[in-house]
């Protein structure tokens, strides 16, 4: 199941340290697109980065679970998106904020 959770620096800092983190998370309603897309969306309004994590029944994930991160970088609502391997420049957008 795809989960968007709504993360901040320092959750982000502990994820690349290899710790699992509890975040809020939200789900879509169901799988279809634009459902996927509100929940992202509504995750985007509640941290300065969204998480887009994979998991079986728990919200507490590591980084391994993480799908992508999605970052709103110049204010507009329109999110980039990041890969894992991206976690540090994640980090450096979140901390502006």
């Amino acid at each position: 199941m795809r989960i968007y959770l709504a993360v901040d620096a320092e959750l982000l800092e502990r994820l690349a340290a290899g710790e699992r983190i509890s975040a809020p998370a939200f789900r879509a309603e169901s799988e279809d697109e634009e459902d996927e897309l509100a929940a992202l969306e509504e995750a985007a309004q509640h941290g300065s980065v969204v998480a887009a994590a994979d998991v079986d029944g728990t919200d507490d994930v590591t980084l391994e679970d993480i799908a992508s991160f999605h970052v709103d970088l110049d204010g507009t609502g329109d999110l980039a998106w990041f890969a894992t391997q991206e976690i540090d420049a994640v980090i450096r957008e979140a901390q502006k904020r």
